[in-house]
């Protein structure tokens, strides 16, 4: 593929200062002590005023690049490099939200990277037979409405428009009153795509998880994307004074809730598989007072494999075993499913494109043990995607790092797949 395809020059420099730049647009200023070069807090939740000044920001850089963008009604931007109504575009992208106290990398190398890309691909003088067209999706994370990629979800068909219009946030507004406020109008179902928007698509994302850093290695030819599951539970006992039950009468709300922590941290730690892990990231007992018993617990479940069929048996052995603790500690536990996604498997095309684009540099074949927006994706097209090492594995923290030569190795690659696919039938 190289001999056929312009010199492409990548500026790694530019997309680290560009990084740098986004990382401002964010709720905290504070910078923590202790990390290995001074790093900035990004905090950066959907449709607040930092995400909405990061927009106008990265709208104006898509059009410096010549590329025509809209927005659809759920606030996905495309940009978009070659005949704005044709269909079968070659796409690449990812998210710009940031949960808060996070980095400045996550999902940001992929949207700022896929425009560099672009970019390298103009001056290198390569003209596409397809459109590229590169996409910053909506909410990739869950922070605001309790529901990761919602703008994939729509766009790909995955979750009907009228379900995510109704999520509500902590403040208890609707995620169709909050979009609208913040000036994204018009109707959620008009978000879907048609089936021939994409001929390919492929992300490009930091690791998230020490393999290829550990490994000395250049780039992750992704194969696979993880299968999540995300439950909320709620366990009801008996309140009561901290000095006057006894502990034979307890039916203590929050011993019972970490029994059943330990219970669902076993269930991975079973499933004969070390791709199955389970999180449980929120945990509020009530009233959560210091000599008070606790009379209710709420917490959260995250699950996830890249065998469907483990995380779902994963899942039965944590209904039971939450079950007999209820049974032996005299408490209820209910719960609802808030997502519970197949896992996919890149396409062969993409894949090949990627491994033939990262020629002369060191690879291996990987799978994303996190989820993305590509998750989604691979429901409507051709999909796969490209990793680099991150410093230690660490993603969703200040101190999560990828050099300037990783991110431009990576840039690398992805323009030579983009290249790839959009001259491809």
């Amino acid at each position: 593929m190289n001999a056929t395809l312009p010199e492409i020059a990548v500026d790694a420099a530019r997309v680290v200062a560009e990084l740098k730049k986004l990382a401002t647009f964010s709720a905290e200023a504070e910078v923590p002590a202790g990390l290995p070069e001074p790093t900035t807090a990004v905090s950066r939740v959907v449709f607040t005023e930092p995400d909405l000044a990061m927009r106008a920001w990265f709208t104006g850089l898509c059009e410096e690049a010549g590329l025509t963008v809209r927005v659809d009604p759920m606030g996905n931007t495309f940009a978009r490099w070659g005949d704005p109504a044709a269909s079968g575009a070659v796409g690449t992208g990812s998210h710009n939200d940031a949960i808060p106290h996070s980095g400045m990398y996550d999902g940001t190398v992929g949207v700022l990277g896929g425009l560099e890309a672009i970019r390298a691909l103009q001056r290198a003088g390569f003209v596409p037979v397809r459109p590229i067209e590169l996409v910053m999706f909506t909410s990739e994370e869950p922070t605001r409405f309790g529901l990761g990629c919602s703008g994939s979800r729509v766009m790909t068909g995955a979750m009907e428009a009228a379900e995510v219009a109704a999520l509500t946030d902590p403040e208890g507004r609707s995620f169709d009153d909050v979009r609208r406020a913040a000036g994204f109008s018009g109707d959620l179902a008009d978000a879907r795509l048609a089936p021939d928007h994409f001929h390919a698509f492929v992300e490009l994302h930091t690791e998230q998880g020490p393999l290829l850093e550990r490994e000395g290695l250049d780039i992750g030819i992704v194969t696979a994307i993880a299968a999540p599951l995300a439950a909320e539970f709620e366990v009801l006992g008996a309140g009561g004074h901290a000095g006057a039950v006894l502990m034979p009468d307890r039916h203590d709300a929050l011993c019972a809730a970490a029994e059943m922590v330990l219970a669902i941290e076993a269930a991975a730690k079973s499933s004969g598989a070390v791709d199955t892990v389970t999180t449980v990231g929120e945990f509020t007992p009530h009233p959560g007072h210091g000599n008070s018993i606790a009379n209710r617990v709420r917490f959260t479940l995250d699950l996830r494999d890249t065998d469907g069929d483990r995380r779902d048996a994963a899942w039965a052995k944590i209904r039971d075993g939450i079950d007999a603790i209820c049974a032996r500690r005299g408490v209820t536990a209910t719960h609802r499913v808030l997502n519970a996604d197949p896992p996919a498997a890149c396409y062969p095309l993409v894949v090949d494109a990627v491994a033939d684009a990262a020629a002369g540099l060191t690879t291996k074949r990987t799978i994303s043990r996190a989820y993305h927006d590509s998750l989604f994706m691979a429901r409507v097209c051709p999909t796969g995607m490209i990793f680099i090492p991150c410093r230690g594995g660490v993603s969703h923290r200040p101190d999560e790092f990828a050099s300037e030569s990783a991110i431009g190795h990576g840039v690398l690659v992805l323009a030579r797949t983009l290249a790839r696919l959009a001259t491809s039938t």
